[in-house]
């Protein structure tokens, strides 16, 4: 699995998650490292999820109480900005070996204009 987060003028890397993502490696693989800091450094944002599995893990909220959310209706992924984002990275993939493909993500997200986000 590959995550990653946009924001109204920036993005993160994106983290690589082999195996299965629980809500526990949510928190300290995602949250903790990746959402916490960058949600303390700007004041008032509003943190946007879908109801994944691991997203709606205790533990997981338990840690995002500390934060502004925004509550997410049932089945509705066409409301993630980020999907719009995914979408266009998974047109532009090119038919190769897996390695590749993680090499050409990396090389890609980056790159991909503010203003399409």
């Amino acid at each position: 699995m590959v995550w990653g987060f946009i924001a109204y003028d920036s993005r993160s890397t994106l983290i690589v998650m082999r195996g299965t993502l629980t809500g526990q490696r949510y928190v300290d693989d995602i949250l903790v490292p990746h959402v916490g800091p960058f949600l303390h450094g700007l004041p008032g944002a509003i943190f946007q999820q879908d109801n994944a599995h691991p997203h709606t893990a205790r533990v997981a909220q338990d840690f995002l109480r500390h934060f502004q959310t925004l509550p997410w209706p049932t089945r509705s992924p066409d409301l993630s900005p980020v999907e719009h984002v995914w979408d266009q990275l998974k047109r532009q993939i090119p038919s190769c070996h897996l390695y590749m493909i993680w090499s050409w993500l990396f090389k890609s997200f980056g790159p991909i204009c503010l203003r399409t986000i």
